[in-house]
């Protein structure tokens, strides 16, 4: 990784970057202040263009386009340092690193070598594509055009795929393309990348890196579209997915946005499976599982849209704290299980609780997020899913998800909250398989003596090998628990409330504005607890 990208001021010296020695006398360098197209520079990145941005200062003179002044910039020590330096960067949407040219790979049978003179434009702005473009040797500049104007977003080189984007929604293109340098390029069609990800699974990788690298923060906002919203900033990446932070283009509110990895997608019965499963979820209104707001096609992969959430992971709070206090492991659980039950009535099952699928909120309220992996009740699955120390030991024989394979993810999930650790040794996963079937989890008191007998008995139960021994529902569960939930003082819960004011507010609305609603009360509370007051909700029906 390149650990000094530096802009063409900083390498050359020239003083008219802001405040430089020569900004005053000869003017702020274009590229130093370039905020061209919609702020996509903004001010940083111009000068790692400086060579497409006209009136740079350069050999003592100020320069003119890049048409202009092209045969001097491609001499220039600089261009060579960033044509080298992007040559090794972002690996992961180099499409040279999945397959090599010098290998005999079938997909080059077909392809066709293209040469491309240094200045010609080999994309066009608004067509309509079919083709897309290796690059095997040379550079290129990507170049929006609006309102006239044409504005440098990027440059691509060595090892790149330029037009995917076209092959894959066929969309009109979204830029114009340039050779910076002599290319030579090898040209893919739509029916040859399809082709070539259905029978190499490793290229469904590169194509997520590939739309996900679309969504980064340095390009043009038009690119980050995805429908209705626009991706912002990555969050996270997982197994099943990569989410982002993002938001609702029309309304300005702000969602989180699930990118599916296209291994899943490419699954056809998956795929069917999942647009059914995803109309229940959307349906759900719980306030301890995470709103799904709408479904995206896109891309070639699905996109969940989801309430944007404040708060850490049950996961990030162990890494805090070590371990979490019974009592409010106690509340914590029993708003899982209430959770858990409502999905579960609805015939949903999670298949992936663990302790980075419950996200505890500043309140202490609890949200269990992450319903990639759900599916009905009982369905045979199309893959083994799940966090392999979380899955019950019936999973592993080939035995469908249910209500009790989710009972048994949370109590190990539980255990892991009183004692810190997992139950069992995870170097080894055939070995941690065998242990789960064949072993009982440890007694977690001997890791926590002053763990609650109610909370002990809870999650040995929960754990029973045997899914007959187990709690057969939520409820079962629930009841267990719930004597403890008299004597939790939980964060949203303060001993002087006593002496506070409290006002009543009643809502009277249809259900078709249940969803707004529930957005502007997730708003509100988190403005009345940053004044340190609390906001409590009851759920009443008119009869």
């Amino acid at each position: 990784m390149v650990q000094n990208r530096l802009n063409c001021w900083e390498f050359l010296k020239c003083g008219r970057e802001p405040g430089g020695e020569k900004a005053d006398r000869l003017g702020i360098c274009p590229a130093a202040v370039d905020a061209s197209f919609d702020g996509i520079n903004s001010g940083k990145n111009g000068g790692r263009i400086c060579w497409a941005v006209a009136g740079t200062y350069c050999d003592g003179n100020i320069q003119g386009t890049f048409a202009e002044k092209r045969d001097s910039c491609l001499g220039c020590d600089f261009f060579k340092r960033v044509q080298a330096e992007e040559g090794t960067a972002n690996l992961r949407t180099k499409f040279l690193k999945f397959v090599s040219l010098d290998s005999k790979h079938p997909l080059f049978n077909d392809m066709t070598y293209k040469y491309i003179k240094k200045g010609e434009r080999f994309i066009t702005q608004e067509e309509v594509g079919n083709v897309a473009y290796i690059i095997q040797r040379g550079s290129c500049l990507v170049i929006v055009e609006k309102d006239g104007e044409l504005h440098p977003v990027g440059h691509r080189g060595e090892g790149d795929l330029v037009g995917m984007m076209s092959i894959l929604t066929g969309e009109p293109r979204s830029a114009h393309v340039e050779a910076e340098t002599d290319m030579e390029l090898w040209s893919l069609n739509r029916a040859q990348f399809k082709d070539i990800t259905q029978r190499d699974p490793e290229l469904l990788e590169f194509l997520t890196e590939l739309v996900a690298d679309r969504f980064d923060t340095k390009r043009p906002v038009s690119d980050r579209v995805i429908g209705k919203y626009i991706a912002t900033d990555i969050i996270g990446r997982g197994g099943y997915s990569l989410v982002y932070k993002g938001v609702h283009a029309g309304l300005n509110m702000p969602v989180a946005i699930k990118m599916m990895r296209h291994n899943l997608v490419m699954n056809s019965d998956f795929l069917i499976s999942f647009r059914n499963e995803a109309k229940i979820i959307a349906s759900f209104n719980h306030e301890n599982i995470i709103r799904v707001f709408d479904i995206e096609e896109r891309f070639g992969t699905v996109f969940i849209i989801m309430e944007h959430l404040v708060g850490e992971s049950l996961n990030d709070m162990l890494l805090r704290l070590k371990a979490i206090p019974a009592m409010l492991t106690a509340d914590f659980l029993i708003q899982i299980c209430l959770g858990l039950d409502y999905a579960h009535r609805k015939g949903i099952i999670h298949r992936d609780i663990n302790t980075l699928n419950i996200l505890v909120q500043p309140n202490d309220r609890i949200k269990i997020i992450d319903f990639g992996l759900a599916g009905p009740v009982g369905a045979d699955d199309w893959h083994i899913g799940g966090v392999l120390p979380y899955m019950a030991p019936e999973l592993f024989d080939g035995e469908p998800a249910n209500q009790q394979s989710d009972i048994y993810a949370l109590g190990i999930t539980a255990y892991e909250m009183v004692t810190g650790k997992r139950p069992y040794p995870e170097d080894n996963a055939g070995l941690l398989m065998q242990i789960h079937r064949t072993q009982d989890i440890p007694d977690p008191s001997e890791k926590n003596p002053d763990l609650p007998e109610t909370l002990r008995r809870f999650i040995l139960k929960a754990c029973r090998r045997n899914p007959a021994e187990r709690y057969q529902d939520v409820n079962q569960a629930l009841e267990d628990l719930q004597p403890l939930s008299k004597t939790i003082v939980t964060g949203h819960q303060h001993q002087d409330s006593a002496k506070k004011n409290m006002t009543t507010l009643f809502l009277n609305y249809d259900d078709n504005h249940q969803q707004e609603l529930n957005r502007l009360l997730e708003e509100f509370s988190l403005k009345v607890n940053e004044l340190g007051a609390d906001l409590k909700t009851k759920y009443f029906r008119d009869e």
